[in-house]
């Protein structure tokens, strides 16, 4: 279990360091507008769990990543969304896996909370 908690939180300082270095907004310059060629927001179905924290992260990650992150940006924080959600659907086959889940995803809020403020998401 101490191996797949570790796992989860080196993947969720990877994702939060990806994250980080992506491009702040200027302060007074507006926001982008969002575009056509934006991909559609995943359905909740499509990233349970069986984790809530999990769940409600991915949720909310994915609505700030398709609505305002730059379309520049989207495609490779969508790539690393849809290898953690690969990860953590087998780390949520057991029930140690879920555990470990559950707290990894709540770090993952609060890294998140901070580093998408950039984008200006809520978390």
């Amino acid at each position: 279990m101490k191996s797949t908690s570790f796992g989860l939180l080196s993947l969720a300082v990877a994702i939060t360091a990806a994250c980080g270095e992506a491009p702040v907004p200027a302060k007074t310059a507006p926001a982008p507008a969002p575009t056509q060629a934006a991909a559609a927001p995943v359905p909740a179905a499509a990233v349970e769990f069986g984790v809530a924290e999990c769940d409600d992260y991915m949720t909310k990650y994915l609505a700030c990543v398709d609505s305002k992150v730059p379309e520049a940006a989207r495609a490779a924080l969508r790539q690393s969304l849809d290898q953690t959600k690969a990860q953590w659907k087998q780390a949520a086959s057991t029930p140690e896996g879920k555990s470990g889940l559950a707290m990894a995803c709540k770090q993952m809020t609060e890294t998140a909370r901070v580093s998408m403020t950039a984008y200006g998401c809520s978390f």
